[in-house]
């Protein structure tokens, strides 16, 4: 019995840059998301696909690569994405500075004709936000999976997705609105920043409460909860060398911030196609 739907998988893509010599180095993860619009009859449900990640993983590169895996046995396909490109590239950080999470605008018609290996989390139906959270009694305690590509670990002609399980660590400072980050109990490391945190679905549960029938999206990884530990001198008593440790809590950006950092993206798309049409 599967416990993550098998195309939440293909909704997860490898990060990575290239440097002069074609040396590549895999630095984050990202993910893909839908946003729902009707067409022009209001009867079918139409999308529009974003590459979600974190601010801080493109932050000070010019480019990006991002990796798909075929349809067939063929070896994966890296795709460039210009930063520099403003004119056509629809991109937005969330306007607060605080909050870790960025959409750029994928046009899926170029996946399709590579017949590349892909799907998106659907925001209006394959996401759990906090007002969803607090109405189905999702607290801490509760499991959840990291998905992503932790120490760069990605195969020389693949991708391969790494899974790990954790526990929703602290979460009512978030649901109180005293805070827009909650923590998990789970170990994270580089790379596995701009990756899907998924709550993993229970069917059991106890008076009062509310079962998670679905496994859902509830946010996504910015970065590990770090400790510093000091090694003492045994001849001066005093601090001679500071380690800074994971600690194995990571911090989560709830989906809300993910759909409002692509309505920004939406907005962005929206007026550079209209830019376009007035154009001679």
């Amino acid at each position: 019995m599967a416990l993550i739907p098998p195309f939440f998988i293909d909704c997860v893509v490898a990060i990575g840059t290239q440097n002069e010599k074609g040396e590549k180095q895999w630095i984050g993860t990202g993910f893909l998301v839908g946003k729902h619009n009707k067409d022009i009859t209001g009867q079918e449900k139409r999308y529009h696909t974003f590459l979600i990640t974190n601010k801080h993983v493109i932050a000070d590169v010019k480019s990006i690569i991002v990796r798909f895996n075929p349809k067939g046995n063929e070896p994966a396909k890296d795709y460039t994405i210009d930063l520099t490109n403003k004119a056509s590239l629809s991109i937005a950080e969330h306007p607060t500075p605080e909050i870790d999470v960025v959409a750029i605008y994928i046009n899926p018609s170029v996946l399709n004709r590579d017949q590349a290996r892909f799907a998106f989390f659907k925001l209006d139906e394959h996401a759990l936000y906090l007002s969803d959270m607090k109405e189905q009694s999702v607290s801490e305690g509760d499991f959840v999976y990291v998905l992503g590509f932790p120490m760069g670990i990605v195969a020389p002609d693949r991708q391969y997705v790494i899974i790990r399980s954790g526990v929703i660590a602290r979460l009512r400072d978030v649901v109180d609105q005293k805070s827009r980050e909650f923590l998990i109990d789970a170990n994270v490391f580089p790379g596995n920043s701009g990756g899907p945190v998924i709550l993993k679905p229970e069917f059991v549960k106890i008076d009062k409460t509310s079962s998670h029938k679905n496994a859902s999206l509830i946010g996504i990884i910015t970065s590990y909860v770090t400790y510093r530990d000091v090694a003492i001198s045994q001849q001066t008593n005093q601090p001679r060398v500071i380690f800074e440790e994971n600690s194995g809590l990571a911090v989560v950006v709830p989906a809300d911030f993910i759909r409002e950092t692509v309505e920004e993206a939406f907005k962005d798309l929206v007026k550079k196609a209209s830019q376009q049409k007035s154009k001679p």
